[in-house]
């Protein structure tokens, strides 16, 4: 339930956004706003769930800033026709990497709870063993004698 909750919360808020600035500024059609939402809401919930707890919120904000902008710039050029989507592409991006930064600490907050239960190791500490290097004996060979060297 937890996870129908946050989708939801994205995908409305996502939504609200993406119209204000591609359907309002820029005239872009709902459906095409609709369908942009779904795809980047998906893409970017998927790697909340995956990547987000493995490192931070400014990490994870940077990379859906990059996800949003190419998602939409390539959606937006493939479904409009006339001009470019670039510059609307990069304010709806720094639009919904603002919209993540602040959803991200809304689910590290409800994700508290869930990770007492089921404690797993999110950042792994790997370690190297060694030990003295033994060297093997070598034959010397300009040496009549074929005494080891030392």
């Amino acid at each position: 339930m937890e996870h129908i909750k946050a989708m939801a919360i994205k995908f409305i808020g996502s939504l609200v956004l993406l119209y204000i600035v591609l359907g309002l500024f820029y005239g872009m059609s709902f459906g095409n706003v609709f369908l942009i939402t779904l795809v980047w809401g998906i893409a970017s919930y998927l790697g909340d769930l995956f990547i987000l707890p493995r490192i931070n919120n400014t990490i994870a904000t940077i990379g859906d800033f990059g996800l949003a902008f190419i998602i939409i710039w390539l959606m937006g050029e493939n479904l409009t026709y006339g001009g470019s989507v670039f510059i609307p592409a990069l304010i709806s991006a720094a639009g919904l990497a603002l919209f993540e930064y602040f959803f991200h600490k809304y689910i590290s907050s409800n994700n508290s709870r869930e990770e007492s239960n089921n404690p797993r190791p999110t950042n792994l500490q790997y370690q190297t063993e060694s030990s003295k290097e033994l060297t093997p004996k070598r034959t010397d060979f300009n040496n009549e004698n074929e005494d080891t060297i030392k």
